[in-house]
Formats: structure tokens, sequence, C-alpha cells
């Protein structure tokens, strides 16, 4: 048999209650006693049963985590951040997978697995508004990541897009470069996901005091290595003259300097590079990218937390947005112009 919660109690001299509260992290437990209990859990070797105190709770224990393309070396960092701050609150993550298609996320948004999971966070590609105001199955919380912005009655983590793009933007300026191109704006649809990074390198471009021009945005169907790389040699092919790039994510940065390189430019000194995400390819890549390091630890934490709390506490009537700080992690892809 396991050890119980009864055979922990009588090696510490409490109570079965007491141990249950210091399992649990309530509060009202002295430290002395609080210590003296988690001696005893250590010497005796006790594991919670997770599972039948999620049961008696009515929930699984479950939340699940959906992302567009779990491929993406972000969005796999993100998923284990995720996992690692949803652990710390005794929950399991299941991880879902949308492909960025409406469908999917329309489905995974109004609950089709209610009966499996407890809550859920989502990180939306195609997702419409329209969409989170329709009828869902289940009333678990959902909390929203990434750069799309809803007026919806959820919760939504997301870094400052526009304010980030702003300071990529600004630190080429600063270096000299005065031909700034964007890769990875969408052909279809405006408010897709790279609207507020585009939006913040034409702001940032006018404060530097630098013309505006169209033909140095790139527009992609993706965001993968081979879009950036398509995007860079459509640049350089209908002529355009830049001596820098600001990319939508890192993966689009590591395609534009191997486009870059193959056509016999050198990277940083004729043209430079800045990416985002700040996944780890990118800082053992042979020109190491600068890039825009979003605090992927804190979106975790953050939006674990949200859905717990939403799940043990009164919900609050507001939904709340929520912005996570970001850093530029300044690297070998970027220098001053010669």
């Amino acid at each position: 048999m396991g050890v119980s919660l009864k055979d922990v109690a009588l090696l510490a001299g409490v109570s079965i209650k007491t141990v249950s509260n210091v399992v649990n992290n309530h509060p009202h437990v002295t430290p002395a006693t609080r210590d003296r209990v988690r001696r005893a859990i250590d010497e005796l070797g006790y594991r919670p049963n997770l599972t039948a105190r999620h049961l008696r709770k009515g929930r699984t224990g479950i939340i699940a985590l959906a992302v567009p393309e779990l491929g993406n070396p972000y969005f796999a960092e993100l998923a284990g951040a995720v996992i690692d701050a949803a652990a710390r609150h005794d929950y399991t993550v299941l991880l879902d997978h949308t492909a960025g298609l409406r469908e999917k996320e329309v489905l995974v948004s109004q609950g089709f697995r209610a009966h499996v999971i407890d809550g859920l966070i989502l990180s939306p590609i195609e997702l419409e508004a329209v969409d989170l105001l329709g009828r869902r199955d289940d009333d678990g919380p959902l909390v929203l990541l990434g750069e799309r912005e809803y007026d919806a009655p959820y919760d939504h983590i997301a870094i400052d897009n526009v304010a980030a793009a702003r300071t990529a933007v600004r630190h080429l300026a600063g270096l000299g470069r005065r031909r700034i191109a964007f890769i990875g704006a969408r052909r279809e649809v405006a408010r897709r996901p790279a609207h507020l990074r585009l939006r913040g390198w034409r702001e940032e471009l006018a404060s530097a005091g630098l013309p505006f021009d169209e033909g140095l945005v790139a527009a992609t169907d993706g965001y993968g290595r081979w879009d950036g790389a398509a995007a860079m040699t459509a640049l350089l092919d209908r002529g355009t003259e830049l001596d820098a790039v600001f990319a939508y994510n890192d993966l689009m940065a590591l395609g534009a300097m191997r486009a870059l390189v193959e056509r016999g430019l050198r990277v940083p000194q004729d043209v430079s590079v800045v990416g985002f995400d700040d996944i780890e390819e990118g800082r053992f890549s042979t020109i190491a990218l600068t890039t825009v390091s979003p605090d992927k630890q804190a979106i975790a934490r953050l939006a674990v937390e949200r859905v717990v709390a939403r799940l043990t506490g009164t919900p609050q009537v507001r939904a709340e947005r929520i912005q996570p700080g970001y850093t530029l992690v300044i690297r070998e892809s970027t220098a001053p112009r010669r």
C-alpha cells in the first residue's frame, strides 16, 4: 500500500487536516508545523493523489494549450513553459494543434473537449471576434495568447507588439540603417497576426525621419524559414535597395539571412537582420540572430494563473488584457552601417 495522509500525520505528530492544509498550500499553518509536515512527507515519500483531489472538486486536473504549429520552435518553447507553470498548480497540460485553421480554432474555442479539460489556453491565428462571441459548450476559463486583438470577454496575455517592433526598428535606425525592410506581412487580411508589428515598423520609421516605402514590405503566406527566404529573394529580385531587415519572427529572419548569403551579401555588414521570438535556433545559427525576446516564462505563468484563478476563485466580471515584458537581445546579425 502507498503512503497515506494518516501516515504522514502520525510521523509529524499533527492531525490529518493539518497535513492536508500543508499539501494544499493553505496559509493558516505555522512555519514550524509546515516544516515538520514537509520533513515527514519527504521521509515517507508521500505523493498526493492529484487525480482524486481534482475529481472531488468536479474537475479533471487538465488544462489544454492549443497552438497553431507545434513544429514552430517558439510554440514548442512556450508549451514547455506552460507545462512547467501548470505543474506548479498540480495541473497536467493537454497539447492541441490547430494548424492555424479557423475551423479548428473555432472548434477548440467553443469547448468540444469540455468533458476532458478544466480550462483552455488558446493562441489563435485565424479566429475572429464573432467566433468568440458565439455559443460555447462549456463555461470553463478561456485565456487567449498572441498578437490578435479581440473585443471579447476573455483574458488575453500578449506583449505590446507595436512597442516591441518599434524597439527593433529603432535599433536598426540607430545603427545608421536607412532602408529597413519588413518581411512577414500577410497578403489577404490586414488584421492577421503581423499587422501590429507592421504598424510598429511604420511608426518607428516615421519617428526616425525615414521615408516610408511600401516596396520595402514583403508579404508572405506563412511564417516559416522558406517564407522568409522567399520574401527576401523577392525583394532582391525586384531590385529593392535595402540595408536592414526586420522579420515577423526568427524563423523568417533565419530564412532571409540564408537568402542574403546565397546572393553574396554579408550579414551584418551589408544587411543587418532582426527577428522576433528569441528561439534557441537563432542563438546558435552561424550568425547569431538579434531578436525581440518576449518573456515566454511570464506569458506561460500568467496564462496558467488566470485559468487557475477563474477555476478556484470568484470569476471577475471584466476580462483582463495583460502585457508581459520583452527585451531586445543584440547579437551578431546587426552592426553599424559602414
